[in-house]
């Protein structure tokens, strides 16, 4: 037998055997009984199965298997994805700190991050990547040139590019640890207003923004602040617990987790006395924002320390701790679920017969109500109300085709080699009207798979009409077919705010990195606006904090 096979078969019975022992202790036969089946099963596929198997791939496919029915958040992380969990979890990586993009048979630089060593050596949105460590990187795919491109921090990658002129040239860039900010922007929405953009919770999250505070409160006196947790998908929770700790007394329980072990059964409290005690805050959330950034706004609003503006949160009241397998392989497993001070648990799926196929979203039934510490109602069962909710403003399915496929990113290729220098001023900057009619030229030999819901709706009724044999409704349709103009130039002209504003976007990232964008939106986002008003109204901000009970949509 071949000796990685009977390595792997002896490693795996031993295994079976402890599982064996330790659980035969507690009577229960039927976990020692499959542990003993997989065994047998992997040792027949490894011996006797007509073509030769990989034992590891025998074994990622039955570690992805068992977690595959319980919830999306346990998985099986094997260790040649350990440096992916690793960035998840902290934020940094060994590299030259770009994102990149395929375009054609080439891998384009997509964004350096401000300050990295591949932001300092010149490099830019648009560069194509030539050849690494003078291997040629034609064909390469976005994985084999992150690959490449990563490593120690202190090592060297040598790295060619053709930048959008159409020189080339050759950079020697030393790796170094990249950490992706958690606070990618914070800043000023009006005079005594602050406004501070957190993107997740991975570690240092706390010394981040508690930092950014500070350095707004040194520049001008804080009357207010707002936190927007749009789109923060949230990561670690003692972050969020320490965050906490920088707006409630010391001492305050700010969230519990309970599972079915007594190591999963936690209370946190804050330790340390609040820096910002009284700083009067308003946090925004939508439906992306999950986990950690939940239990800071679902905490902030039970404590009734923060007005939350915005729309109903993802509901993610779950939590997952990290268990180590051996030889670098590690389980993610959901081990909790996590109550806010109020008591409530807002995880808005049950997953607890998802190996039955019923995964569902928890009933209006088993709803429950509770209170915030000043009285007013909050619910269960479905993620975070804001007290004052705010219409989502929907991207058409159109402008989103157009930055899928990348037609954005390359006519502003086009845009920089006419217009390399910077704008005067970032945030005022959009394009003009002359830009816009050289975009519908850029567009005009591209082909968008985009079909309309209006015209998607009219070919479904078209079709069912012809089914049924009704020949002059058909008749109809088509021509109303006929006077839907749907066409690529038409959209083009239908939903040209959007795509200006996409547009616009990645012109200035060009030149203000990710800070330029955030500040070039943020007078036009409704619901900063809607924050600044409220903090700008004392009286109509306690009366929420003290009366407004939140409403179940």
């Amino acid at each position: 037998m071949n000796r990685k096979y009977r390595y792997l078969l002896t490693a795996a019975t031993a295994v079976a055997a402890a599982g064996l022992l330790t659980f035969g202790s507690r009577n229960d036969f039927g976990l020692g009984r499959n542990m003993e089946i997989a065994v047998n099963m992997m040792r027949e596929l490894s011996v006797g199965y007509v073509d030769p198997v990989d034992p590891d791939k025998l074994m990622l496919g039955a570690a992805q298997g068992m977690v595959r029915d319980l919830d999306p958040y346990t998985e099986f992380i094997p260790a040649e994805e350990m440096s992916d969990f690793e960035l998840m979890t902290t934020g940094k990586y060994g590299g030259i700190g770009s994102l990149i993009r395929k375009k054609g048979d080439r891998v384009v630089i997509a964004q350096p991050y401000k300050g990295s060593p591949a932001d300092r050596a010149g490099l830019k949105i648009g560069d194509r990547i030539l050849a690494i460590d003078g291997k040629d990187a034609q064909g390469f795919s976005t994985e084999q040139v992150s690959a490449a491109l990563k490593g120690d921090p202190g090592t060297k990658v040598k790295i060619s590019v053709e930048h959008l002129d159409g020189t080339q040239q050759t950079f020697v860039l030393t790796r170094e640890r990249i950490a992706i900010p958690s606070v990618p922007y914070a800043g000023w929405v009006a005079d005594s207003i602050g406004y501070l953009r957190h993107s997740d919770f991975t570690e240092g999250s706390y010394e981040e923004l508690r930092a950014a505070i500070e350095r707004l409160r040194q520049e001008r006196p804080l009357g207010g602040l707002i936190l927007d947790y749009r789109s923060n998908g949230g990561g670690i929770l003692q972050e969020a617990v320490k965050i906490l700790s920088l707006f409630v007394p010391k001492g305050t329980e700010v969230v519990s987790t309970k599972g079915r072990t007594e190591r999963s059964k936690q209370t946190y409290r804050t330790a340390s006395e609040p820096a910002f005690p009284d700083l009067p805050l308003v946090v925004l959330i939508n439906g992306s924002t999950a986990s950690a950034a939940e239990i800071v706004a679902g905490a902030l609003q039970d404590l009734d320390r923060a007005v939350l503006i915005g729309q109903r949160s993802f509901g993610k009241g779950l939590v997952q701790s990290t268990r180590p397998l051996g030889y670098n392989a590690m389980l993610k497993l959901t081990t909790a679920k996590y109550y806010i001070p109020s008591g409530r648990c807002i995880q808005a799926i049950d997953y607890s017969h998802s190996q039955e196929g019923a995964v569902s979203a928890v009933p209006d039934s088993l709803v429950s109500e509770f209170a915030t510490r000043a009285g007013r109602k909050v619910y269960d069962g479905g993620g975070i109300m804001p007290d004052l909710p705010a219409e989502l403003e929907y991207i058409s399915r159109f402008a989103a085709t157009l930055y899928a496929l990348g037609f954005i990113d390359d006519f502003g290729d086009e845009y920089m080699r006419r217009h390399p220098e910077a704008p005067a001023d970032l945030t005022a900057f959009s394009i003009s009207d002359a830009d816009y009619d050289d975009f519908r030229k850029f567009m005009q030999d591209k082909q968008v798979p985009y079909e309309s819901d209006s015209r998607r709706a009219l070919r479904q009724l078209r079709d069912a009409a012809k089914a049924d044999r009704f020949d002059a409704v058909g008749q109809q349709i088509a021509a109303i077919e006929e006077r839907l103009h749907d066409d690529t130039q038409a959209n083009i002209e239908t939903y040209r705010k959007e795509i200006e504003r996409s547009i616009n976007s990645d012109i200035v990232l060009r030149h203000g990195y990710t800070q330029g964008v955030i500040a070039r939106s943020l007078p036009d986002d409704k619901e900063v606006r809607q924050a600044v008003a409220l903090l700008g109204d004392p009286q109509e901000y306690a009366r929420i904090l003290s009366e407004q009970d939140t409403r179940r949509k």
